[in-house]
């Protein structure tokens, strides 16, 4: 079973500074709690018993406020001296973990079954399974094509295909399940800044790694935007 997750924590959050200065986004506040309590209580009620938070700016806030545990579940923090991006925040937190793990992006919340995409990714020998969505929000979200059996064939078709007749189509959601040995296909180390998915996920997709996603019915939200924060607090 998985139970380990990373959480990419340490954003700036440009674009919500004008609703909620001051504050590192997974922080903010829905129906007068952070949105990472939400995300982390729903993964802990999927069986996650550990938590590596990868954090950077106003990094205070989130350690002070969760400290070393929260609801059962263990907390560790990565701490990046400088800002890492995605890529290089995910390899850092990643850099001891020997058992299969999941990423999440901090401000987002896609209800996935774990167990589920932990069958899928078993089945099909997997080295990193995208919990994926369908939306037609191709410049926004990372699109791509798949295959009949969930294979990962290319990044980005629909947004860059200009002949693209797709009105809707499946995206990147934001959780990964990860083997740890994928990572050696990588070719970037955690010392520097890198993006997750512009960078390493092109570089496994072209070093040989079997990628593979499963569509995510469930609640998705999305809380980069002003107006998809305020859309949260009738959804959560």
């Amino acid at each position: 079973m998985v139970n380990t997750a990373i959480i990419l924590a340490g954003g700036l959050g440009t674009r919500l500074k004008e609703v909620a200065p001051n504050t590192p986004k997974p922080m903010v506040i829905i129906n007068g709690r952070p949105f990472l309590e939400y995300q982390m209580e729903y993964w802990i009620n999927q069986g996650i018993t550990r938590f590596i938070l990868s954090v950077g700016y106003l990094k205070d806030l989130i350690i002070n406020h969760f400290g070393d545990s929260f609801n059962g579940a263990s907390i560790e923090y990565v701490i990046e001296s400088k800002p890492l991006g995605t890529g290089g925040g995910m390899l850092l937190a990643a850099k001891n973990i020997t058992e299969i793990f999941i990423v999440l992006n901090g401000d987002t919340y896609i209800e996935v079954d774990l167990n589920s995409l932990y069958k899928f990714h078993n089945k099909l020998k997997s080295d990193w399974t995208f919990a994926l969505f369908s939306t037609s929000d191709f410049n926004r979200y990372l699109a791509m094509d798949i295959s009949s059996s969930g294979k990962i064939l290319s990044f980005n078709s629909n947004a860059t295909n200009s002949n693209s007749t797709s009105k809707s189509g499946l995206v990147n959601g934001g959780v990964y399940l990860i083997e740890p040995s994928a990572l050696n296909l990588l070719n970037f180390n955690s010392l520097y800044e890198s993006s997750l998915e512009n960078q390493l996920l092109p570089n496994l997709l072209k070093n040989g790694a079997k990628l593979f996603g499963q569509e995510c019915t469930g609640r998705f939200i999305d809380i980069g935007l002003p107006e998809d924060y305020y859309r949260a607090g009738s959804i959560l």
